[in-house]
């Protein structure tokens, strides 16, 4: 399931299991950087979230740079270019977790991350170390099976919120939150049918432009994009443990059109619907049909 890398200065795991939606793993490590070692500039595809163990370093991003010390921590969100760089006397050492899913984003903005605020700082130093030892978990214990390390994910994202000293808090956040959960479940129950942006702001009884800026705000994406990316996790689904022709997912994920879904498939997914299955199709006996 995983490779490992260690010594003295590196660990580093690759997690290659993709059945999970809600939240997927994709590589976690820890590293005791050499003086002004850098990396970037880079994109990520997913999410990104370092803490700083010890040491210090500069996070350059949306061209502005934060100093980053010891017990704190930064997050690149998908889509940015970042370079990060370690101080040349005080080399930082820090673990890291690349996570992505349809649980994220809303974590994250309960956390107070974004890419407009990378820079995490714990409400107390308690609370870093325990996000700490949690990573740490995550990264010592790459063989266990897939399903624990997801639980240990959720575990990691838990206390990333909880130990937030940027929460966000009043009644504002509340109601907000309130629409956004009747706008998932909207999404979840009707993601089938042929539904709009303007059919989800109507059942949360707001305006369309203004549901459209508070679902991004809370999401990190606009509704469009997370109701095609909805319907893409539950394509990937179909196509790794079912034998459902294409046109047959296609009409079950809300495309009436199979072109038009393997076209927003590629988009998603960066291959076509026929190459995610021929690479994950989960045969009957549990292993994957090569």
């Amino acid at each position: 399931m995983s490779k490992l890398v260690d010594s003295n200065k590196l660990k580093f795991s690759v997690f290659q299991d993709e059945r999970f939606v809600d939240l997927n793993l994709y590589q976690f490590g820890w590293e005791r950087c050499e003086p002004l070692h850098s990396y970037g500039p880079h994109i990520r595809n997913h999410y990104l979230f370092h803490y700083v163990i010890s040491g210090r370093g500069v996070l350059h991003a949306n061209d502005t740079h934060y100093e980053i010390e010891g017990g704190a921590g930064f997050l690149i969100t998908p889509g940015e270019v970042t370079t990060y760089t370690a101080d040349e006397a005080s080399p930082w050492e820090y673990a890291w977790i690349e996570f992505d899913g349809l649980s994220v984003p809303g974590c994250l903005t309960q956390a107070g991350l974004s890419a407009r605020q990378p820079v995490y700082r714990p409400v107390t130093r308690e609370a870093g170390a325990h996000l700490q030892s949690q990573m740490m978990t995550i990264i010592d214990h790459n063989t266990d099976s897939a399903m624990h390390l997801i639980g240990q994910g959720f575990i990691f994202l838990d206390l990333l919120v909880r130990g937030s000293g940027y929460q966000e808090t009043g009644s504002g956040k509340r109601l907000r939150d309130f629409y956004m959960k009747e706008a998932v479940s909207f999404i979840e129950q009707h993601y089938q049918d042929d539904i709009s942006v303007e059919d989800i702001s109507a059942f949360c009884g707001l305006d369309r432009s203004y549901f459209g800026r508070i679902f991004r705000d809370t999401m990190g994406a606009s509704p469009q994009r997370f109701l095609m990316v909805y319907r893409m996790a539950k394509a990937q689904q179909l196509l790794k443990e079912t034998k459902l022709s294409i046109g047959e997912i296609s009409v079950m994920v809300g495309y009436a059109n199979q072109l038009h879904f393997s076209r927003a498939f590629k988009e998603c997914c960066g291959v076509s619907p026929r190459e995610y299955r021929q690479k994950h199709f989960i045969a009957p006996n549990g292993t994957l049909d090569q």
